[in-house]
């Protein structure tokens, strides 16, 4: 495992961090998006599907709990699992076949952490006043080389195995 920080000094940063991710993507990419309500998880997730797709504004899937875009390479699933009201209820939400060939962007990943996979890219976003923060964590084989590639993220050690 590994991780670091990125300094997000306002929106726009941290849409240029889900740019950034968008163009490092795979298919198979599990990124957790996790923080308090207002963090920036739909920010980042929009500006990711934006990158990918060319979809411009794509709507929260908050009351729709997923929605599906096409990039060229990949279906990608944007999870909104704030308000699922029982863990097992994302199998019906097509979990499993987003897992097997596309990439899934999931807020409140908390809720089915039993059943991410262990490369999942965690972004933790924290509020620090007007600006944010973004920890990232992940599976070194994984991640580390994509995300040391891209600009503005310097890619700390790996982290100790309790850092998990």
């Amino acid at each position: 495992m590994f991780e670091t920080t990125v300094d997000l000094p306002d929106e726009a940063a941290t849409e240029a961090l889900g740019r950034a991710l968008a163009c490092a993507r795979r298919v198979g990419d599990v990124i957790a998006l996790a923080g308090p309500l207002g963090a920036g998880k739909t920010a980042l997730a929009r500006a990711y599907v934006a990158e990918a797709t060319g979809t411009p504004d794509a709507p929260s899937p908050t009351f729709g709990l997923v929605h599906q875009y096409e990039a060229s390479d990949c279906a990608i699933h944007h999870f909104d699992l704030y308000r699922l009201e029982r863990p097992g209820d994302v199998w019906e939400l097509g979990l499993e076949d987003a897992l097997d060939g596309g990439v899934s962007l999931i807020e409140w990943p908390e809720r089915i952490a039993d059943w991410l996979p262990a490369s999942t890219l965690l972004v933790r976003l924290s509020p620090l006043g007007d600006r944010r923060s973004a920890l990232l964590r992940g599976d070194a084989s994984a991640w580390r080389d994509r995300l040391a590639a891209l600009p503005g993220i310097a890619v700390n050690a790996p982290a100790s195995p309790s850092a998990d």
